[in-house]
């Protein structure tokens, strides 16, 4: 066993525990995506519920995916689940209201 400690190249006093650049000192290494994405998830909600567009209940659906897809861990949920369950409500009254095929906005 004392042979394989010989060998071993590495040095133990230079072993340094990786610790993560603080936000605090950089503030540039906050992403604000989930934030746009989060709002942007409800300004489409609000349209496809008020204006009984489908696409925009749709695109807030999508928006509300990647915001979680991009929130960190740490953040809180209250805000998110409450924007997905918004945009999926906005697709289920829109297609409660007119269960046709959504048509091209164009």
């Amino acid at each position: 066993m004392s042979a394989n400690n010989m060998a071993d190249p590495r040095r133990t006093n230079k072993i340094l525990r990786y610790k993560p650049p603080s936000t605090e000192s950089n503030p540039t290494l906050e992403d604000p995506t989930p934030d746009y994405m989060n709002l942007l998830g409800m300004i489409f909600s609000m349209c496809g519920l008020m204006l009984k567009l489908k696409w925009c209940a749709w695109i807030a659906v999508y928006c509300s995916f990647i915001s979680f897809a991009n929130s960190r861990s740490s953040e809180d949920t209250k805000q998110m689940m409450s924007s997905f369950m918004l945009s999926i409500s906005a697709v289920v009254m829109s297609y409660l209201q007119n269960p046709q095929p959504m048509s091209p906005p164009w």
